[in-house]
C-alpha cells in the first residue's frame, strides 16, 4: 500500500512549480485577466488530471519530466472549464474550492475571458513539450484536442445542460458522463503513455484508457452521491445543486448504496485493467482513493 495522499501532494507541487513559470509574464493592460487566470488555476485544486499524466508515464518507464507540459496543459484546460461551468448561463455556482467563484470576483466578462484564455495557452504548453519526440508531441496535442472539443468535454456539457430540461437515459447519462468527466481523464492517462514513448495504439495505450474509462465513471458517481449527502464545508462548492436543477443524475436510477457498489464494480474493473504491469500500486490505490473520497 502506497501514501497515496503523499504522492499526490508531491506530484500536486511539482505541477504548481512549473504552472507558476508558465505564468510569471506580467503585463499592467491585461493585469485583471491574468490575475482572473491565476486566481483559479492556483485556487487549490488536488491537480488529479496531471498526476494521472506524470503516473502512467513512469507506469511504462518515462521520466515525469516529459509528462508535466502535458500535465500542466490538462490541468489549465479542466480549470478553464470550471470556470465557464460556474457561470451564470451554465451552473450559476456561487462557490468553488471553498472560494467564490471566478465570476463573483472578476466579473461574468473577465471570468469567460480568462477561461478562454487558458484554454488557448494550453495548447501552447502542450505543443512546447521538448522532451518528447515531435510526432508524440503532435499525437498528444491532437488528443488533447478531440477529448476537450465537441466529441469530449464540451459535448458532454451541452448534454448535462439539456438534462435540465428532460430526464436523461442511464445510457445517455453514462455517455453524458464518459465525455463531461471521462473525456480529460482519458486524455490525461493516454497523454502519460505518449510521453513514455509509446503510441496511442499501443496495448499500454489500451489498458491505459480501460483504466480512464472506469476510474472517471466512479469519480462522476462519488461526485453525485456527494452532492447529494455531503455538506458545502465538507465540499468546498455549492451541494444540492443537481437536484435544484432537475439534473438527471445517477442517483435518478439508483439508491445512494447502489451507486456506490457500483463505482465499486468500476474501480476493480479500472484495476483489472493495469494489474499486470510491475509498478501499478500507485495507480491501484488512487482507484480506491477517488472511490473512498469525502470531497
Amino acid at each position: 500500500m502506497t501514501d497515496i495522499k503523499q504522492i499526490l501532494a508531491a506530484d500536486a507541487e511539482l505541477v504548481n512549480d512549473v504552472l507558476r513559470g508558465y505564468f510569471a509574464r506580467n503585463d499592467e493592460d491585461i493585469k485583471e485577466l491574468l490575475e482572473s487566470e491565476r486566481y483559479s488555476l492556483f485556487a487549490g485544486g488536488k491537480r488529479i488530471r496531471p498526476f494521472l499524466t506524470l503516473e502512467f508515464c513512469k507506469l511504462f518507464g518515462g521520466k515525469a519530466e516529459a509528462a508535466l507540459p502535458f500535465g500542466c496543459a490538462l490541468e489549465m484546460i479542466h480549470t478553464y472549464s470550471l470556470i465557464h461551468d460556474d457561470l451564470p448561463c451554465m451552473d450559476d455556482d456561487d462557490l468553488r474550492r471553498g472560494k467564490p467563484t471566478n465570476h463573483k470576483v472578476f466579473g461574468y466578462s473577465t471570468a469567460l475571458l480568462a477561461g478562454d484564455a487558458l484554454l488557448t495557452h494550453a495548447f501552447g504548453v502542450a505543443a512546447s513539450n521538448d522532451l518528447v519526440e515531435s510526432n508524440a508531441v503532435a499525437q498528444a496535442v491532437k488528443l488533447l484536442s478531440e477529448q476537450a472539443g465537441e466529441f469530449g468535454m464540451v459535448g458532454g456539457q451541452i448534454i448535462d445542460l439539456a438534462g435540465e430540461s428532460e430526464k436523461l437515459s442511464l445510457d445517455k447519462l453514462i455517455k453524458l458522463h464518459s465525455m463531461k468527466t471521462g473525456a480529460l481523464i482519458r486524455a490525461a492517462c493516454l497523454m502519460g503513455v505518449i510521453a513514455a514513448g509509446y503510441p496511442i495504439d499501443s496495448e499500454e495505450a489500451v489498458s491505459a484508457a480501460e483504466y480512464a474509462e472506469k476510474i472517471g465513471l466512479a469519480f462522476q458517481i462519488i461526485d453525485d452521491i456527494l452532492d447529494a449527502t455531503a455538506t458545502e464545508e465538507e465540499l468546498g462548492k455549492s451541494v444540492g445543486s443537481d437536484a435544484e436543477s432537475n439534473k438527471t443524475t445517477f442517483l435518478s436510477y439508483y439508491s445512494a448504496e447502489e451507486a456506490y457498489a457500483y463505482a465499486g464494480t468500476l474501480t476493480a474493473e479500472a484495476v483489472s485493467a493495469i494489474s499486470s504491469y510491475e509498478g501499478s500500486e500507485v495507480l491501484t490505490d488512487f482507484a480506491v482513493y477517488l472511490l473512498d473520497r469525502k470531497s
